[in-house]
């Protein structure tokens, strides 16, 4: 099997995206580039990640890097301009987020990380739409992460807006049907409504991921892949995995 950074190479990515994945989300979203001509590849070939992280050392990293956050001693990691040119040839990051797009909740910040540790995709209510999932699965299966993080955050306006049941304008309304479903399944955990959504919500996406990727559930099957959910305090910087 040929390989990139991770699991496959860009023949067996194209393989597996064209076999019932959302929407053919892979496929969407890398467009043309993937086309199917031999001599326009996905990504160039590099060689497979020499240090791999596994899903468990991968989250250990990310709650470390959050507590120095929290506690004002960031160490900034990989943020020379000796690593900015090592990860100009290749990539390796470590795990994958999918995250709000709210200005006050960037993952690199908030994780402590640095250039090339992770692969952040970031839709307004951490939305798992097609693009998203396609974005995860080339995150997954061809850079080799094996950790995604759906990370929601307390009094997002997204899931506020999906709670008023208001029309909305413009494509807003992409949004907030992409967070609607997860209402149904809200638990009543913490005596605050918004809370209670934005919980249910990062249920939801994580359950989303799982469940209409078949790329993504071939992987966790394979135990090559984790998803996860957990929500970001914006009062105390804190992150907590939902269970």
């Amino acid at each position: 099997m040929s390989k990139i950074n991770g699991f496959v190479g860009r023949r067996n990515f194209l393989k597996w995206a064209g076999v019932g994945v959302s929407g053919i989300g892979a496929i969407a979203t890398f467009g043309s580039i993937i086309s199917g001509t031999e001599e326009i590849a996905i990504a160039e070939p590099n060689p497979a990640n020499p240090h791999p992280v596994n899903a468990n050392d991968a989250w250990k990293r990310l709650l470390a890097g959050n507590q120095r956050f929290i506690a004002q001693k960031p160490k900034h990691p990989d943020q020379s301009i000796e690593h900015l040119q090592l990860v100009s040839k290749v990539q390796y990051p470590f795990a994958s987020v999918l995250g709000c797009a709210d200005s006050r909740v960037p993952a690199e910040i908030i994780f402590d990380q640095g250039l090339g540790d992770l692969f952040v995709v970031r839709l307004a209510g951490n939305v798992a739409s097609d693009m998203a999932i396609g974005s995860l699965e080339y995150a997954t299966a061809v850079l080799g992460t094996q950790l995604i993080v759906v990370l929601g955050h307390r009094r997002c306006g997204a899931v506020a807006e999906a709670l008023k049941d208001q029309a909305v304008p413009g494509r807003i309304g992409f949004v907030i049907e992409g967070i609607r479903p997860a209402l149904t399944k809200v638990k009543f955990r913490t005596g605050d409504v918004n809370q209670d959504a934005v919980i249910a919500n990062i249920i939801y996406q994580v359950e989303k991921l799982q469940n209409s990727s078949m790329l993504l559930a071939k992987l966790i099957r394979e135990g090559k892949l984790k998803i996860i959910g957990a929500i970001y305090d914006i009062d105390t910087g804190k992150i907590t995995p939902i269970k």
